[in-house]
């Protein structure tokens, strides 16, 4: 039996969950009536995927097509970044979506910092873009998890190889 136990806390997502989303946003905004002659394009890339489209409010309504299908797909909102649109030639605009991957330094040392402020049975290591949470009782570990659900951060956590 092992003395210690641990965990990981992670922010990541599906990514062939995000592409099959896209798909999907396209063929809606393929069909809708409204969205039929905007000409919207969506391109993704490694990091980010970029919705180009004819106007503001096409623009909001294809926001809201994503929205509404990425939850459906169980991804989570807290990983799109959307930046501020830019207009392009011939009254389109464009929007770049960032995707939120891994946890910042920063958001770590702080989540670090209130997991060893609240809990003082568990340790915190921070390991590249991700937490590892180890203590001696399962308990403390679930205490942990509680805690960390309950922060408002602006990455989705997901935690993994609880041991």
């Amino acid at each position: 039996m092992a003395d210690t136990y641990s965990f990981d806390v992670v922010s990541d997502f599906d990514r062939q969950e995000l592409v099959n989303t896209l798909d999907q946003v396209r063929r809606d905004v393929g069909q809708r009536y409204d969205l039929k002659d905007s000409g919207t394009e969506i391109e993704l890339e490694e990091t980010s995927f970029t919705i180009t489209t004819a106007s503001d409010m096409s623009l909001q309504a294809v926001e809201d097509v994503l929205r509404q299908k990425a939850t459906k797909r169980d991804l989570s909102l807290k990983i799109f970044d959307f930046q501020t649109p830019e207009a392009v030639g011939g009254n389109r605009v464009k929007q770049v979506v960032k995707l939120r991957k891994g946890l910042t330094q920063e958001l770590a040392k702080s989540l670090s910092k209130t997991v060893r402020d609240e809990l003082k049975k568990v340790t915190v290591a921070i390991q590249g873009d991700s937490l590892r949470v180890t203590g001696k009782n399962k308990d403390d570990l679930q205490q942990a998890i509680q805690l960390l659900k309950g922060q408002d951060v602006d990455v989705p956590l997901q935690f993994e190889n609880y041991r």
